[in-house]
């Protein structure tokens, strides 16, 4: 057996525990990855209590759709733990792609009867990409591409607002009302405009509301890119959306059930993470014999899962 110097950097501890036949067998590596001198490491373990690793952390990111709530009511086990997190006085914060300012978020989980308290630290991606189209960072003029609830993201730009083939940049906050399920629809409609910027407010490409599979805005910037056309994203996996989010000397957990978006994402920050497997890929893990042949589809890393977030 052969390693790189690369790969033997990055081991720790390696037990070589018998020699025959005047080979090296190797019985067991026991490797680590390190994060500004903490030793960590990666091996997927269910969780069957939160209660069991709290401790550990200063601050939780959890994700929203998909783990506190499924788009038509709270998930009463998860909410009973983010309940325990805020009476042992440990940070909350709620991190969505949801291509809407903070505030509407707010609003919308207050009237699915979540208690206020809870609610001290809420951002989305519409609440990032808010901020650099209000500092016109990518030109002045836009085109909306997404259905009409969204326009509260642009309410103080909305006299730049202009037609597609005037604009200086696409917003894309979603999938239009009418072709709320034909990508085919936005490859034909897009076509000429692959010169310019397209903004992606929400990275995910499908989300379940209920029991019923919905397209995101991930899904068109993926056709534009599959087009030839360039894609900004705001929000998970993306450092700059986790940069609002938390200060480099706490200590991180990551909770969410998308592996592009919320796994991803703390990978890409080097920080812990508890995978929710009964969100958006409880029908693809049926595909897959365990969670880890899942999350090499993806090329991630968990530290954690459980079906729920559960207390």
């Amino acid at each position: 057996m052969f390693f790189s110097y690369k790969f033997l950097r990055s081991v720790d501890m390696v037990f070589f525990n018998y020699i025959s036949r005047g080979k090296n067998h190797l019985k067991t590596i026991k490797y680590y990855i390190y994060d500004h001198k903490k030793r960590r490491i990666y091996k997927l373990k269910e969780l069957n209590h939160l209660a069991d690793i709290f401790e550990n952390y200063d601050t939780f990111v959890i994700d929203l759709w998909g783990v506190i709530h499924n788009g038509v009511a709270l998930n009463s086990k998860a909410v009973d733990a983010v309940d325990q997190l805020k009476k042992n006085s440990k940070k909350i914060v709620f991190l969505s792609n949801a291509p809407r300012p903070s505030s509407k978020v707010v609003d919308f989980l207050l009237k699915m009867k979540m208690d206020k308290k809870y609610l001290d630290h809420v951002m989305t991606s519409g609440e990032a990409a808010m901020y650099a189209i209000n500092q016109k960072k990518f030109g002045q003029t836009f085109y909306h591409l997404g259905p009409a609830k969204d326009i509260s993201l642009f309410e103080k730009v909305k006299d730049n607002r202009t037609d597609l083939e005037n604009c200086d940049f696409i917003l894309c906050t979603g999938l239009f009302d009418d072709y709320d399920n034909d990508l085919n629809y936005y490859k034909d409609f897009l076509l000429k405009y692959v010169s310019k910027k397209l903004i992606c407010t929400n990275p995910d490409l499908i989300v379940h509301r209920g029991n019923t599979e919905e397209l995101c805005a991930g899904s068109v910037a993926k056709v534009f890119e599959d087009l030839g056309g360039e894609v900004i994203y705001f929000g998970k996996p993306h450092q700059e959306v986790y940069n609002m989010c938390f200060n480099r000397n706490e200590k991180v957990l990551a909770i969410g059930d998308n592996l592009r978006t919320d796994i991803k994402g703390a990978n890409n920050l080097k920080i812990d993470c508890l995978f929710i497997s009964e969100g958006v890929h409880r029908k693809e893990k049926k595909n897959y014999s365990n969670l880890n042949k899942l999350l090499e589809k993806y090329n991630v890393k968990a530290n954690f899962f459980q079906k729920e977030l559960r207390w």
